[in-house]
This record gives structure tokens, C-alpha cells and sequence, in this order.
């Protein structure tokens, strides 16, 4: 049998979440600042877990010394989420929307 391909990976942290990424990957993650722009390079240094299929380095938290580099591809909204305040037989009725603005990046480089 043919060895598996083990593909490099990290979990990193932004935003409150935590994210596995590879080299290549489209992640959405919460939007960082309106500084940035499409094409601006963004690094992660919060990385809690490298591993490129020989060795695991795991953080305490993070991994000093570890980045994750990326592109911002696309800035845009989610589609909106409708949440609706009922009572009945007291005539309290509100509907609000909303929608949550995401960075698309695609990872670039896992250091």
C-alpha cells in the first residue's frame, strides 16, 4: 500500500474561533478592521497547533515564534438573519435583521 499524504496544517485563533487551516484553504472569518482591503496580506500569529506530518508542536497557549500568513480575497456581508420578538395576546410584535460582515482569506504560507 501506498503511503498516505499528510498535508501540512494549523489551527489558529481570530475572531473568538478557532480554525484548521492548510496551505491553499478559503476560510471566512470575522471581519478584522475597515483598514484593510482586498489583496492586503494578513498574518495570524495566535497559532495553537502546527502540524506538517512528521512532528506536532501544540502551544501553551500559542506557539511562539509561529505564523500564518494570508490574503484577504473577498469582503462581504452573510446572508441576513431575521429575529422576530413575539408575545401572544399582548399585540408585541418586532422583527429585526441582520447581517454579519466576513473577510474571505485564502491561506498563503504556515511558518
Amino acid at each position: 500500500m501506498l503511503p498516505l499524504m499528510v498535508k501540512e496544517f494549523a489551527v489558529i485563533k481570530t475572531g473568538g474561533k478557532q480554525y484548521k487551516v492548510s496551505t491553499g484553504d478559503k476560510i471566512m472569518i470575522e471581519k478584522l478592521s475597515d483598514a484593510q482591503k482586498v489583496g492586503d496580506k494578513v498574518v495570524f500569529d495566535k497559532v495553537l497547533l502546527v502540524d506538517n506530518g512528521k512532528d506536532t508542536t501544540i502551544g501553551t497557549p500559542y506557539i511562539k515564534d509561529a505564523k500564518v500568513e494570508a490574503k484577504i480575497t473577498e469582503i462581504a456581508k452573510r446572508d441576513k438573519i431575521v429575529v422576530i420578538h413575539y408575545k401572544q395576546k399582548s399585540r408585541y410584535f418586532k422583527k429585526n435583521g441582520h447581517k454579519q460582515p466576513y473577510f474571505e482569506v485564502e491561506i498563503s504560507s504556515i511558518k
